[in-house]
């Protein structure tokens, strides 16, 4: 029996035997956690958990390359939220309609099913999914569950501290509440230091906390608030498109940013507002507390996270770098920003909206590959990330990753970066984002 289906079993006993043995209330009927929800399929079955850039990319794309295979798309949002734009969102640059879309219409136009409910356990052993509303079996499974904060690397298992600052400093990478939270707290904020903690690389969007800092910044000089952005990064510079953020600090926010290089995080004290940091101690009137990423919760579930050369969790998936499977079940794929390392010669891909489309465009081609019965095709992704910097003008700086084969058949990886704040990559930054969204989404 796996890890998963113990924590199942002992998710289902937490519950309560009414819920399992289908207690009546009334009349309602309560399904039972084990009960199918669906019949068996006709054809192949692909389950796909997780509704973000990733999810909804390999859920079109299965059913564009092959319209026989049967697709459930699983997620415990009711509505679709886009990270990518959201910085822009937080200043009213854009408004919420660009984010903001609904599973139904999406699921409708391109043919597959969703299903808004919590997962609780994933059986790999009888292929099966278990949600809030009953089981679903599988021939193929795709995980798509993005990241979860490792606040325990602060806290251990000080669950009461971590709540609280999951409540009153966010970090808003994960959508959506938490966004919500900030933007409200950014438009009441008087002044004072908003100090913005970076977690530690791998991270999802790389150069995103630089372009939300620089918003944040543009905001309190246009209303004149006064006080400022305190930017603590491990890292020793911003990373990447470093030169064109430090431009955007020095030049544009010298004011309202406070950038401190090497500041790695010691101790973190929501109840006094202070942090401790390899580079001082910083106390603020308010903060986005950004603990460590790691895989998203699913992952972990279904007992798929690598482990170094030690035996340690890596706290990322363990994938296939071309494939994009698991090295541990072949039927289950792994997309978007959970995966582990691509590559030896520079680690992980960037986890970003991006990149998370083009692994699930990927995967669905995969799949239909092991359905028909051939060998996986050798294709990789891209990636670009346009970074606003400026809100009047409206300026943005560009970062530009490829990806090919070397002669050993290694994975290697380039990159641009185009520092000098520029409106028209701006504009295309929009352009870029309209395309992505037809790509997955219905913005008709």
């Amino acid at each position: 029996m796996s890890f998963s289906r113990r924590n199942f079993l002992a998710t289902a006993g937490a519950l309560g035997a009414g819920v399992v043995s289908r207690a009546h209330a009334g009349n309602l009927v309560l399904p039972s956690l084990g009960a199918e929800l669906l019949p068996p399929p006709k054809g192949k079955r692909v389950v796909v958990c997780g509704g973000g850039w990733g999810g909804l990319t390999v859920a079109r794309y299965l059913r564009k390359l092959d319209p026989s295979v049967e697709v459930v798309l699983i997620e415990r949002n009711p509505v679709f939220w886009s990270c990518p734009m959201s910085n822009k969102w937080l200043v009213d640059i854009v408004g919420t309609d660009l984010l903001v879309h609904d599973y139904l219409t999406v699921a409708k136009k391109f043919g597959y099913q969703f299903l808004q409910s919590e997962i609780v356990g994933i059986e790999r052993d009888r292929k099966k999914v278990i949600t809030g509303q009953g089981a679903i079996g599988y021939d193929y499974l795709v995980l798509a569950p993005g990241i979860r904060y490792q606040y325990e690397a602060w806290f251990g298992d000080d669950r009461k501290t971590i709540n609280y600052t999951k409540a009153n400093y966010p970090a808003a990478y994960i959508p959506s509440a938490e966004h919500i939270t900030l933007k409200k707290k950014l438009h009441s904020f008087k002044g004072g230091d908003f100090v913005t903690v970076l977690p530690p690389p791998p991270h999802r969007c790389p150069p995103s906390p630089y372009e939300r800092v620089c918003m944040m910044a543009w905001h309190l000089k246009q209303h004149k608030i006064p006080g400022r952005i305190v930017l603590l990064d491990p890292k020793p510079a911003p990373t990447p498109i470093g030169i064109g953020f430090k431009q955007a600090f020095d030049e544009l926010y010298k004011d309202q940013v406070l950038y401190v290089p090497n500041a790695t995080v010691k101790e973190v004290d929501p109840y006094n507002k202070q942090v401790k940091t390899a580079a001082g101690d910083f106390k603020f009137e308010d903060a986005i507390l950004m603990a460590p990423h790691r895989a998203g919760d699913l992952v972990w579930m279904a007992d798929l996270i690598g482990q170094d050369d030690k035996g340690q969790a890596t706290g990322w998936a363990d994938q296939h770098n071309v494939g994009l499977h698991s090295q541990k079940d072949p039927n289950v794929w792994i997309i978007g920003d959970a995966v582990g390392k691509a590559s030896e010669l520079f680690g992980w891909y960037p986890k970003s909206g991006h990149v998370a489309n083009r692994l699930g465009r990927i995967a669905a081609r995969q799949i239909v590959n092991r359905m028909q019965g051939k060998d996986f095709d050798k294709l990789l992704p891209d990636n670009l990330c346009y970074m606003f910097v400026n809100g009047n003008p409206i300026e943005a700086i560009l970062v530009d990753f490829q990806y090919k084969f070397n002669a050993e058949g290694k994975i290697v990886q380039t990159v641009k970066e185009y520092h000098e704040h520029d409106v028209n990559l701006a504009k295309e930054d929009f352009v870029w984002f309209e395309g992505m969204a037809e790509d997955f989404l219905d913005r008709g």
